[in-house]
């Protein structure tokens, strides 16, 4: 059972093994449809597609959320028994390498009951570097009945945030890069800054120069010098949409961190209600 990460070669020796599901979630924002198109010429063999926009988000609705708000339970239902995913499947999850998109779903996943769900580390990148099996074929798949068990205590919504903005008994971190987070450029949403009181851990931080995750001391040591003490159960990670703060869950599961939490609408939803405080770093 995989649970976190697995490695290409772990993948490719499970290849053939039943209740295996393959999901490929290549995303790039700035051409929303390149990650499909990249699937369809080749991916990993049997692998499935889940666009990030169409599959794993709900509708957005201006002035109330953020880019990228949680389905429903029962249209993501309804997507993960297409997929072919019940309680006795493993589900492994890739993206174009990173695993910024590919952590959405593994979360969503683990947020749903199902714990048996991995992140391909290294993603088709690394895959196809290796020379391991691909396919142009869109597999055929036989549904399933996936039966939901949402964990309400993995999220927080935008009002605890605004009831508990003060609480230092929690830790607020933001998952962006540096320069985001301090407000010097933001290239996505219309204003720039971060939520009050919160620290910054980039995602990307989580992986070597070789696009692989960090070992598990050096992970452990990175969330450990981040919280300084605080009780890892009360850090609350966030990002631009609640997305990419779902790798840095993915990087605190694998060191065997598990209570930590995701405020799913992030900074997008954040300012979407100018009454709420943002801090820009001088």
């Amino acid at each position: 059972m995989y649970t976190t990460l697995i490695s290409a070669a772990d993948l490719k020796a499970i290849l053939n093994q039943p209740n295996l599901v393959i999901i490929d979630s290549s995303h790039v924002l700035s051409d929303l449809e390149k990650g499909r198109r990249d699937y369809q010429k080749s991916h990993i063999l049997t692998a499935q597609f889940a666009h990030l926009d169409d599959d794993l988000s709900g509708e957005i609705i201006a002035g109330e959320t953020g880019r990228h708000p949680f389905p429903s339970i029962e249209k993501i239902t309804q997507k993960l028994s297409s997929w072919g995913i019940d309680e006795q499947v493993q589900v492994i999850v890739y993206d174009q390498g990173h695993g910024g998109i590919a952590a959405r779903l593994w979360f969503m996943l683990k947020w749903l009951g199902h714990d048996n769900v991995a992140v391909l580390d290294g993603g088709w990148k690394n895959w196809e570097a290796l020379g391991y099996p691909t396919s142009e074929e869109i597999p055929v798949v036989t549904p399933k009945v996936f039966t939901p068990k949402p964990n309400a205590n993995l999220l927080v919504d935008v009002q605890f945030m605004e009831q508990n903005i003060d609480n230092q008994a929690l830790t607020y971190i933001d998952s962006r890069t540096a320069n985001r987070y301090r407000g010097e450029e933001e290239p996505i949403d219309p204003i720039a800054g971060h939520i009050p009181s919160a620290l910054n851990a980039p995602w990307p931080n989580n992986l070597g120069p070789d696009g692989l995750f960090l070992e598990k001391t050096a992970l452990a040591q990175r969330f450990l010098d981040l919280l300084k003490g605080q009780p890892k159960g009360q850090a609350i990670f966030y990002c631009g949409s609640g997305v990419t703060a779902c790798h840095n869950l993915l990087a605190m599961h694998h060191v065997g961190v598990t209570s930590a939490k995701l405020f799913p609408g992030s900074w997008s939803e954040w300012i979407v209600d100018s009454n709420r405080e943002v801090v820009v770093e001088k």
